[in-house]
């Protein structure tokens, strides 16, 4: 697994979830003014997390935002997944697989994967170049999701869909002109990908696509952000397994 520069979460619920989640953190500061959960301070102890109070400035200083709820961890590299570990943990669980093709924004990405998590999606891939990095912004913004969803970085995303639907795997694209989201009936396991929300999914994508999928739209703005697109799409599949006893 690949290693990423020294990360600081901030907030309650991030450095919460990270601490159920195992990670590795050298240490949580809480401000002297400030007041966190008794969850957080008893999962603290329980992973010998050392617990140190400073001053809020501190706090803030190393968060680079007020926005801290006076907490912050300091916490070790994340370690990313092969791609070939995601993909054949997809194809074993006739899962979803979610492809993010170059998207740059920390605050999508972030609320991308918290909806991820929470549909059971079995992993992602982000590509190196062109995409946000798994930041602090990315953590808070998925509200620690992160921490519980296996992420590989990858030089080329058209080798793990070719990969993926060479192990019998079915490409889905999000993207304007193809078929209503909302009639398919979907094969499984799938690779879903989503674009950028300036220029859509890449052309060369495009072209392993098995199923455009397109999301219908009545009003007079004609796009939507790509975090909500990515959450009407996932909603869309999970709702069906749903009703057919695939998730739990």
């Amino acid at each position: 697994m690949e290693k990423e520069n020294h990360l600081v979460i901030w907030g309650r619920n991030p450095v919460i979830e990270a601490l159920k989640a195992g990670r590795s953190l050298e240490k949580i500061l809480i401000a002297h003014d400030s007041h966190p959960p008794r969850e957080l301070l008893e999962l603290a102890n329980e992973k010998k997390v050392k617990v140190q109070r400073v001053s809020r400035q501190k706090i803030e200083d190393l968060a680079n935002t007020k926005k801290t709820q006076g907490v912050v961890a300091l916490v070790s590299p994340i370690k990313y997944y092969d791609e070939n570990e995601i993909i054949d943990k997809t194809i074993k669980e006739k899962g979803i697989m979610l492809i993010l093709d170059h998207i740059t924004d920390p605050q999508n990405v972030g609320s991308i994967l918290r909806t991820a998590e929470i549909f059971g999606v079995s992993g992602v891939i982000i590509p190196k170049e062109r995409s946000s990095p798994i930041n602090e912004v990315v953590i808070k913004a998925s509200t620690g999701a992160v921490f519980h969803l296996p992420i590989a970085k990858v030089g080329s995303l058209r080798n793990v869909i070719e990969k993926f639907k060479k192990k019998g795997g079915w490409v889905v694209a999000v993207e304007k002109g193809g078929r209503n989201i909302a009639e398919i009936d979907f094969p499984y396991p799938i690779a879903l990908v989503v674009g950028s929300e300036g220029k859509g999914v890449s052309k060369s994508i495009l072209e392993e696509a098995d199923i455009i999928a397109t999301i219908p739209m009545v009003g007079k703005i004609t796009s939507l952000n790509v975090s909500n697109a990515t959450s009407i799409a996932l909603w869309e599949l999970f709702k069906r397994r749903i009703k057919d006893g695939k998730n739990s």
